[in-house]
This record gives C-alpha cells, sequence and structure tokens, in this order.
C-alpha cells in the first residue's frame, strides 16, 4: 500500500470507532439520569430511537450529494458535529429537568445523529474509491458492522461513577474533536461528476433490494440484543452487569477475529460472497433459535449455550454482513451505474439508511414481543426473519447464479490517480 493510502486507512478506521464509542457510552449512566430529570422510560427509548430515525433520513441525503458537498469536507465537518454534540450532551445533568431537558435531548441526539450519518457515509465512499478491490478486506474492520458495541466489559459505566456522568462524553467527544484537524491534514480531496442516477433506481433491482432486507434483519437483531439481553441475563442466571458485559464479549470476538480473514476471502474469490451471505444469514437464524432457547424446543435456558449461540452470530454476523457492501456496487455497475465517488456515496448511504431502519426497528418490536410474551419468543422472530433472508437469498442466487469473474471492479486507474499521488 502507498502512503496514502495507509493515512486513509488508520483515519477511516480511527473515524468509525471513535464515532461508535460515542454513540454507545450513553447507555450505561443515560437512562438513570433521565428518570431523575424526569424524563420516562417510554420517551427515553423515544430519545435513543430518535438517533436512528435521523440517521436514516441523512444517511440517505448525505449519500445523493456527496459529489457536491465534498467527501472530505463531509466527513470532517460530521466529525465537528458528532464530536460537539456528544461533549454538549454530557453536559445535559445541568438542564432544567423536565420538558427543557427532554427538548434538549431530543435536538442534541438528532444533530448527533446527522453529524454521524455525514461523517460515516463519506469514510464508507472514500474507503471503497481508494480501495477499489479491497473493499471486503478494509471495511471488515469497521466497528458499525462489528455486531456489539465497543465498549469494555461493564458498558463503560465504570467511568461514570469516579468523575460522573460527564466524563465519558467529554472526554470521548474531546477526542474525536482533536481528530478533526489530522482528517484535514491526512484525507484526500476527492473528484468526480454528480450522477443523475437515484437510490430508487438501485433498489428496483432486486438484488440489491435483498440484500438491504439482509442488512436491515442483522442490525435489527443487533438492536434488539442491545436492548434486551442484559436484562434477560440478569434475571434468568442471576448475572450482574459486569459478567454481562464480559457474556458480550462473546458477540464482538468472533467477528472481530474471524472478519479480516473473511474479508480477505471475499475479495480473492468474489463469487464466493452470495453464498457467505446466505450461510451466515442461516447460522444467524439457527443461533436466535438457541438463544432462547425457542420455547416450542422444550430447552431449558443455560448460560453455556447462552454464550455460545451469540458467538456464532458474531461470527455469523461478519460472514453475512461483510460481502454486502462491495455486493451492492458490483451490482450497480452492473446496472449501468457510473463507477465513482457519486455512485459509491449512494451505496454507503443506502447501506446506512438500512443498517438505521434495523437498529430503530428491533429495540421497538423485540421490546414489545418481551414484553407481551417473552424473550425467547422474541429472539424467535428475529431468528425468523434472518431465516427468511437467506431462503429469498438462496432462491435468487440458485436462478441467478453469480459468475466466476471479479463482480466488484472498481474504478479505473485514471480515476483513482488524484487520490493516489506519488
Amino acid at each position: 500500500m502507498t502512503r496514502q493510502q495507509i493515512l486513509t486507512l488508520i483515519s477511516v478506521a480511527s473515524v468509525n470507532f471513535s464515532s461508535m464509542i460515542c454513540y454507545s457510552i450513553l447507555g450505561p449512566f443515560f437512562p438513570t439520569e433521565a428518570v431523575k430529570k424526569g424524563a420516562s422510560q417510554t420517551l427515553i427509548g423515544l430519545i435513543f430511537g430518535c438517533y436512528a430515525v435521523f440517521n436514516l433520513i441523512a444517511s440517505l441525503i448525505m449519500g445523493k450529494y456527496i459529489v457536491q458537498i465534498g467527501a472530505k469536507f463531509m466527513l470532517v465537518a460530521g466529525l465537528f458535529v458528532s464530536a460537539g454534540s456528544t461533549i454538549m450532551f454530557g453536559l445535559l445533568i445541568h438542564a432544567p429537568p423536565g420538558a427543557p431537558f427532554i427538548a434538549l435531548c431530543f435536538v442534541v441526539r438528532s444533530v448527533d445523529a446527522v453529524g454521524f450519518a455525514a461523517a460515516c457515509t463519506s469514510s464508507f465512499a472514500i474507503t471503497a474509491q481508494i480501495f477499489p478491490n479491497n473493499v471486503a478486506t478494509v471495511l471488515s474492520g469497521d466497528v458499525r458492522g462489528s455486531g456489539s458495541d465497543p465498549r469494555p466489559p461493564g458498558g463503560g459505566g465504570g467511568s461514570t461513577s469516579p468523575l460522573g456522568t460527564r466524563f465519558p462524553s467529554c472526554c470521548w467527544g474531546g477526542l474525536l474533536l482533536l481528530m478533526v484537524p489530522f482528517n484535514i491534514l491526512v484525507l484526500p480531496n476527492t473528484q468526480s461528476e454528480p450522477s443523475k442516477d437515484s437510490f430508487f433506481g438501485l433498489l428496483r433491482k432486486t438484488k440489491i433490494s435483498l440484500i438491504c432486507f439482509v442488512i436491515f434483519t442483522l442490525s435489527s437483531g443487533l438492536g434488539f440484543l442491545d436492548a434486551a439481553l442484559s436484562l434477560f441475563a440478569i434475571q434468568t442466571f442471576g448475572l450482574s452487569s459486569g459478567y454481562v458485559g464480559l457474556i458480550m464479549l462473546g458477540l464482538s470476538l468472533p467477528y472481530c477475529l474471524a472478519s479480516p480473514l473473511l474479508g480477505l476471502f471475499a475479495d480473492k474469490y468474489p463469487s464466493s460472497r452470495p453464498w457467505l451471505m446466505v450461510i451466515g444469514c442461516g447460522a444467524t437464524a439457527l443461533s436466535f433459535f438457541l438463544l432462547g432457547p425457542a420455547p416450542i424446543l422444550h430447552i431449558p435456558s443455560q448460560l453455556w449455550l447462552l454464550v455460545l449461540m451469540l458467538s456464532v452470530i458474531g461470527f455469523s454476523l461478519g460472514m453475512t454482513a461483510i460481502p454486502t457492501f462491495p455486493e451492492i456496487i458490483s451490482s450497480a455497475y452492473e446496472q449501468g451505474y457510473e463507477e465513482g465517488l457519486s455512485t459509491l456515496g449512494m451505496v454507503s448511504g443506502l447501506f446506512g439508511a438500512f443498517w438505521s431502519l434495523g437498529m430503530f426497528s428491533g429495540p421497538i418490536v423485540g421490546g414489545l414481543v418481551t414484553q407481551h410474551l417473552s424473550f425467547e419468543w422474541a429472539a424467535v422472530l428475529q431468528g425468523g426473519s434472518a431465516l427468511l433472508a437467506a431462503l429469498l437469498l438462496a432462491v435468487y442466487y440458485l436462478r441467478h447464479p453469480p459468475s466466476q469473474r471479479m463482480v466488484s471492479e472498481g474504478p479505473t486507474t485514471s480515476e483513482l490517480s488524484p487520490l493516489l499521488p506519488d
């Protein structure tokens, strides 16, 4: 790799990692503080949910107009907005209780979502343009697809006890802010012509629609686990929050260990990507069925089985999620979309939008099923959606077998020359 590629890779990886930490650190302490300020559990859920809604909308807009705005400016501006919003969210503890506090939470959280969408959408597009033939390998380390919060065991709650609830938000928000000048210096200036193509044109292709459904089922399942797993583990096995954090490592470690190898394999053998997604969705479905386990199986809940199934979900997540982005790119090029930043931006925005849609609906639907039935039946529902995705993909690829050629052909060398100066 060239020096420019290495610096860009470090920059994009650090942006995604830091942004995801700023998103996830609120979970351990915000609900408790919000209750003290007069917010109900429903309002707390809506405050978290509005993040996914605004991220969905912003991802589509940013992906469509990435060329007009500029990929580098979009990433840097998104970083700045997300960093400022994270710091401000940590300071909301000083806001008056009641309606002012709740309103400020909605505003700050929504603005943060827009900044996060801008940073991640542009980082995906820049990465795909600079590494056109290694998209799966490079994006395999992206934290948005990691399948778990990047918090340490215990969820970051320990960092709130000695210095108060302001420390985690101000600390990580400040770190994100320091990355703004670094990215201004490191990231290349991208140049491309605006495209007249649209998201609806992408979604009209059956394969892209099915892959988007796969993305939705993955993020929906992860959102459900994030919202419901800790309470289930505490109530069923009598675990402390610290041990629940350790259990969540069973989800993240298999992904972290396997994703680089899966990315290399998917790039070296592009024709294997469809069946990686099919097998991954099938393994995810089976894992969710056994996570509770499903009541119809009449298997008692056991801690070792829970950890084992989380590990399988983590591995199958990498198998399923990593091929989705390059597969959508190759399908868009096959459909006649222009090779360049404009198409990559739309693909990135589409990925982010469906990921956010799943992260929004997963906790809500899973929470309702858990409340009226049980965690076990909610897990069955998530497994059913993954099984449906696997079956639909399998039927499609059996009728339209993937070719053996390189299905992810990137831009030509001349298009990349401004990004890779000697």
